[in-house]
Order: structure tokens, then sequence, then C-alpha cells
């Protein structure tokens, strides 16, 4: 299981926040950024969700200090800030960052958030632990297919994921996060991806970080893929509520 540490110095989102994330992960949280530091210098977590507005060290500097250690640099980092701060004082340090979130906040929206980036840390990770880091492979009730395109994308993976349920089988080739070329049956391209997402946890995934192909089949980005992917999916379940 993933280990987050959770740091903000309100008692009230803090508490929010970890009975959130506990369902999904092991989680620790502190009420200060030095605290923090200190935790994350001894036992260095998978994920590290922090305020930025807080007295003493803020969030920023707890980044900054993080980055500066080659031992804690590579550890994820999800800031959370207003609106106004994210848009006018951390827009430049965007890149180093895993995510923001805008406060105040709906825990569920925070969650899908989170929950995007842990799915790329988990997909990482079982890559890193995977026999010469080539091949992964897993159950779509671990992580389902929308998780699975938008964590391979943020990722920038270029790989072969094939998705199989019973007697059918998907292939989707990605280039740098970006998908090239997918099939799925007799469908191909952009018709292939979409009937993908149409696949519920029922199956397994495979994810071939060797694969490569040289064919350009999707007409549309990965995010472009999704969107109209999902609009398709809510369009039938509208239809068939209406039947």
């Amino acid at each position: 299981m993933l280990k987050v540490l959770v740091v903000d110095d309100n008692p009230m989102i803090l508490g929010l926040l970890r009975e959130a994330v506990e369902r999904v992960a092991a989680v620790s949280s502190v009420a200060d950024a030095a605290d923090a530091l200190l935790r994350t210098v001894e036992d260095p977590p998978d994920l590290i969700i922090a305020d930025y507005q807080m007295p003493g060290m803020d969030g920023l500097q707890l980044l900054q200090k993080l980055k500066a250690r080659p031992a804690t640099a590579k550890v994820p980092v999800i800031l959370m800030a207003g609106k106004a701060d994210i848009i006018e004082r951390l827009k430049p340090i965007e890149s180093e960052v895993a995510d923001f979130i805008a406060k105040p906040f709906f825990i569920k929206d925070a969650m899908l958030r989170i929950q995007r980036v842990l799915d790329r840390i988990a997909l990482e990770k079982m890559a890193r632990e995977a026999s010469g880091g080539a091949v992964v492979s897993g159950s779509l009730a671990q992580m389902n297919v929308i998780d699975l395109l938008q964590s391979l994308e943020m990722g920038r993976k270029s790989c072969a994921l094939t998705l199989t349920s019973g007697d059918e089988r998907c292939v989707i080739y990605f280039n740098e996060g970006q998908i090239a070329h997918s099939i799925c049956g007799p469908l191909r391209g952009d018709e292939a991806v979409y009937e993908a997402l149409t696949w519920t946890d029922a199956g397994q995934f495979q994810i071939d970080f060797q694969g490569r192909t040289t064919e350009q089949t999707t007409t549309r980005s990965t995010q472009g893929l999704l969107m109209e992917g999902l609009r398709l999916l809510d369009e039938a379940n509208r239809d068939g509520s209406e039947e």
C-alpha cells in the first residue's frame, strides 16, 4: 500500500483528508512543515499533500527543502492553496509539483485529483518492481481503464497496454503519453479506444514498456480521446435510461 503524508495546520482539514485518503493509502499526518520535513528525511512517503499557507515554514518552503535533498528530491508533492495563490504565486513551480488542489474544496473533488496522482505513482512503482522493469500486469479492479490511460499520459509513457476480458482483447499503443494506435476486436484507432472505455473492472491489464508501433490510427490527443469517449458513454447511458 502506498504511503501518504498529509500536512496542514488546520485540524479540521487534516482530519477530513486523513479520513478520505486512508481508504486508498496508508496515511500519516502532521500539523507543521518542519515536522513533515523531518519525517520525510527519516522515512520518505510515496506522496506528500501539503497546505501552502502555514505558520513558520510554509508548503512552498517545504517543497524547496525536499527538492534540495537527493534522498527526498523525487517525493511527489500536492500543494493545497487558494486559487489566487495558485495563479499569481505558484504558477512558476507548476512543473515541480504533482498537482495543485484549490481551496476551499469539496473532499470528493480533492480525492479525484489525489487518486489520479496515486494511480500514476502506483503504476511507476509497479514498473520499477517488475522483472527488468519491462512488463506490469494487474486487474482492472485495481486500476480501471480511464485511470490507466490518464496515468500513462501523465507519466509520458511509451508502451503497449493490453486489456483482456474473457475472449475479448484490446491493445493500445502509447508514444510519450499520447495514444498512437489502438485495436479492439474489429475496431481500430479512435473507435477502438472508445470501445475500451466501456470495459468495466472485470478484466486484466498488461503494460509492456518495450512495446512500440509505427502505426498512427488515432486522430485525437489522449485527453481528447478520453473526453470524447466519456461524452459518448454519458450519451449512451442517457439513451438507455430513457428506453
